[in-house]
């Protein structure tokens, strides 16, 4: 069995599970973060190197102001949950996205959380949090741009390896395989540069009822791709 060494995930259906058992959409929320904490140690298990999953989007603002909070008070407390099972197993964290916008406390758990992690040597786990890909393209642009205004950078050397170095995944490989769970079939602004040569997955089942099981589902059917990368 090949292994994908970078796996992505768009956690979707948490709302809609909540919804199918008569409760809150927070309980949905609350249930899909422990099924994060499980992937994450099967991924290691299995194999895998890198695991990134799609946490909160740019676009997630727009929700519901009640719902918003209720995620933000989810976030601060997973933050605590994170850190115990990156101890547990040996896991890097590395929260990509534009954290500026968040709370500053949010803020300083994702550096402790970060700082905490940086020489683990198990499983590299990122997280998504208020990213958007053409957010985090924008961004790229920019600092390139105030870089070549300074003098820094040469705009005759911006090549693809320079552009790489600019986005939020920068030193991360690319994903080889994308999942994404409650019968959803798009990106939804998720890693749009770096899924350029990705293999997708789409399944109807809801992210909480996601396990290690299912990943293997999609693992075996990413080996059954030929994956050419343009080449014949």
């Amino acid at each position: 069995m090949n292994i994908p060494r970078h796996v992505a995930i768009i956690l979707d259906g948490n709302g809609r599970w909540a919804k199918s058992k008569g409760m809150p959409r927070n309980y949905g929320h609350a249930q899909g973060s422990k099924t994060v904490e499980k992937i994450c140690e099967e991924a290691w298990r299995m194999g895998i190197k890198y695991l990134t999953v799609y946490a909160f989007s740019t676009e997630n603002w727009n929700r519901p102001k009640d719902e918003v909070d209720a995620l933000m008070k989810l976030l601060r407390n997973y933050m605590k949950t994170c850190l115990k099972t990156a101890e547990k197993n040996d896991m890097k964290i590395r929260v990509i996205g534009d954290k500026t916008r968040l709370a500053q406390d949010i803020q300083d758990r994702i550096n402790e959380l970060e700082a905490a992690t940086v020489n683990n040597g198990g499983l590299n786990f990122q997280i998504a949090i208020n990213y958007g890909s053409r957010d985090e393209i924008l961004r790229a642009v920019r600092r390139i741009a105030q870089d070549a205004a300074s003098g820094i950078l040469d705009p005759k050397s911006v090549d693809e390896s320079c552009f790489e170095s600019y986005l939020d995944t920068h030193d991360i490989p690319d994903p080889d395989l994308l999942i994404r769970t409650s019968g959803e079939e798009r990106l939804s602004n998720y890693l749009l540069w770096q899924l350029a040569y990705s293999e997708f997955y789409f399944t109807d089942v809801l992210w909480p009822d996601f396990s290690k099981e299912e990943l293997w589902k999609a693992i075996e059917q990413y080996n059954a791709r030929d994956r050419r990368y343009g080449k014949v």
